[in-house]
């Protein structure tokens, strides 16, 4: 346990510039790290299997986390120990969450290893913000999708934020970034998964009808926060599938699209116990 005074401590560099959103998704991949943000993200990160790199934790948290030390011991990991105002000349934040910590970044696991055994694979093409990605995530966890893809240019789900949002559930479903989008619906489909693309067109079918009569093996497709999924995405997939709405309102944030249709999907899926 090292105390610091000094936002400037060259051991804190994991923690330096965490508001900079375009510094940080090039440096953490290529630094091999990502951020854990309070401490029960922090708990399910490491129940999750990943390891400590280093804690950042002001004085009086210290008492609630005793399992998270002797986690960050047993690692070898320090633990650094600064007032909040410190923490906030460190991170460019007030901290409230009771602590932060860096953690090892792992390796994407093959495709196929994330798709051995999945009956419903949620697909995130081009999602920009890191709130939606951390929201969808935390809907497949709850409502009973078994992985999730991330297409090339997706956000980060190891972002700070998008972790945040997931409430960790990000560490409990498998995922793992598919290559060469739109090609990868190929993939999937060679993998046995019928591939249907959430979006409208005139050819759509309603999302009760579809999930009435849904494949054994899903892939559900939601698209980027502004025009939704790519042309070619759409006349590819095996369906098109839309969420009926009222009211002169045609959509629905990916988010909460997201939340509907994986609950849709998932009624008449054995789930285990």
């Amino acid at each position: 346990m090292i105390h610091l005074d000094d936002p400037a401590d060259p051991r804190l560099a994991d923690y330096t510039g965490l508001t900079d959103v375009a510094l940080r998704r090039v440096r953490e991949p290529a630094e091999g790290l990502f951020i854990a943000e309070s401490s029960q993200v922090i708990r399910r990160a490491l129940r999750a299997g990943h390891r400590p790199r280093s804690l950042l934790v002001a004085p009086r948290w210290l008492p609630d986390l005793t399992d998270v030390l002797g986690a960050c011991d047993a690692a070898g990991a320090p633990v650094y120990v600064a007032e909040e105002p410190v923490l906030e000349a460190i991170t460019g934040f007030h901290v409230h969450r009771g602590a932060i910590a860096s953690m090892h970044r792992p390796t994407p696991p093959p495709l196929q290893d994330v798709l051995d055994g999945a009956r419903t694979v949620a697909v995130l093409e081009d999602l920009v913000d890191h709130t939606n990605v951390g929201a969808c995530f935390r809907s497949a966890a709850g409502l009973g999708v078994d992985a999730v893809l991330v297409t090339p240019r997706c956000a980060d789900p190891l972002y700070r934020r998008s972790i945040r949002v997931s409430m960790g559930t990000v560490f409990q479903v498998p995922w793992t970034r598919i290559p060469a989008w739109p090609h990868g619906l190929t993939t999937l489909r060679d993998a046995g998964f019928h591939t249907a693309a959430l979006a409208l067109s005139e050819d759509s079918v309603a999302l009760e009808d579809f999930a009435a009569h849904r494949p054994d093996r899903l892939a559900l497709i939601l698209g980027t926060e502004g025009d939704g999924l790519a042309p070619a995405t759409t006349t590819a997939a095996d369906t098109v599938v839309r969420i009926p709405m009222d009211g002169g309102v045609d959509s629905l944030n990916v988010a909460a699209a997201s939340a509907v249709a994986f609950w849709a999907v998932g009624r008449g899926v054995p789930r285990p116990r």
